[in-house]
């Protein structure tokens, strides 16, 4: 077992470091490519123009105030976190709200809020939007416009090796963490239980809920929980990061639905024509090809900006 102190590293490589080439999905493994990746805070979207018919759409409110607050929890890497100066938050999804700002013609504001607390705030009226790589289910269409940018997977880590032999078809009765206010938490981990253990007469998977993927790994690592039931590429991330910490099991985690990620915005928001117009514009662009291979994410591309 770890001490407490190379826990305290774990977490800390975890939060801070952002060699990205080598992430499951599309990695280079290329080490002088990670190391340059550790040290970049370059703005993808400098020098990208706004887009004229999605500035047409916008509301002349968002033009008179002239900027847009985006609402994040960075805690996620590879898709949303800091950089190693613990202020500039980086990965697929700030590159993406970047963008969107870009060809809205708009400054951007970001917001480090809790998971959880993001859809109140959007339905409240703090932020104006979110890329959080939030999928949309038809409990978040009641209160938000929800317009698609990605499309991921969702995986088991557990510790490396396998001790327990777990697998994707039996995790009944094991300790199996996600993440508070996620889908997996909300429905996937719940599904899965059902159809691979109650229904089946054997105990139900225990879903642990944890604030974040850096306290679920921590607590994979310490032995107090028996796998992490999180996105693919952040798990692929994360053992990348740390050879021979975690094993992530193969295939993907099966959960009879797709796993596109969208932005949000409150429901009949008057911004919503022309975030949806301005995403779209993204999507088309070479900079959204770019962010992804900076991040290794080039396997979730998509190229309808489609509205929920």
């Amino acid at each position: 077992m770890k001490s407490r102190s190379n826990l305290q590293q774990v977490v800390a490589v975890l939060a801070i470091l952002f060699a990205l080439g080598g992430c499951g999905i599309g990695g280079s493994g290329d080490p002088a490519q990670e190391g340059s990746s550790r040290s970049n805070t370059a703005d993808i979207s400098e020098g990208v123009q706004p887009d004229e018919s999605a500035v047409k759409l916008l509301p002349q409110s968002y033009k008179d105030r002239g900027e847009l607050t985006v609402a994040m929890d960075l805690h996620y890497p590879p898709t949303t976190f800091l950089a190693e100066d613990n202020t500039t938050p980086i990965g697929l999804n700030p590159d993406m709200a970047r963008l969107i700002a870009k060809k809205l013609g708009l400054k951007l504001k970001f917001e480090n809020t809790s998971f959880d607390t993001i859809i109140p705030g959007l339905d409240g009226g703090r932020y104006d939007f979110t890329a959080t790589t939030m999928s949309p289910t038809p409990e978040r269409l009641k209160v938000l416009d929800m317009i698609d940018y990605f499309n991921g997977g969702v995986s088991v880590a557990v510790a490396h090796g396998n001790p327990l032999n777990i697998s994707n078809d039996d995790m009944c009765g094991r300790n199996i963490a996600v993440t508070k206010g996620s889908n997996a938490q909300l429905k996937h981990l719940p599904n899965v239980s059902e159809w691979t253990c109650t229904s089946k007469g054997k105990p139900a998977i225990n879903g642990v809920t944890l604030p974040n993927v850096q306290e679920a790994l921590t607590q994979l690592t310490s032995k107090r929980i028996d796998g992490v039931f999180y996105d693919t590429p952040a798990l692929a991330w994360a053992a990348k990061q740390q050879p021979n910490t975690f094993t992530i099991l193969t295939p993907q985690m099966d959960t009879r639905s797709d796993h596109v990620a969208a932005i949000g915005l409150k429901k009949g928001s008057p911004l919503t024509p022309a975030l949806q117009k301005a995403v779209q514009s993204v999507l088309d662009s070479p900079e959204y090809k770019q962010s992804l291979a900076n991040w290794g994410l080039e396997a979730g591309a998509i190229t309808e900006a489609k509205l929920n």
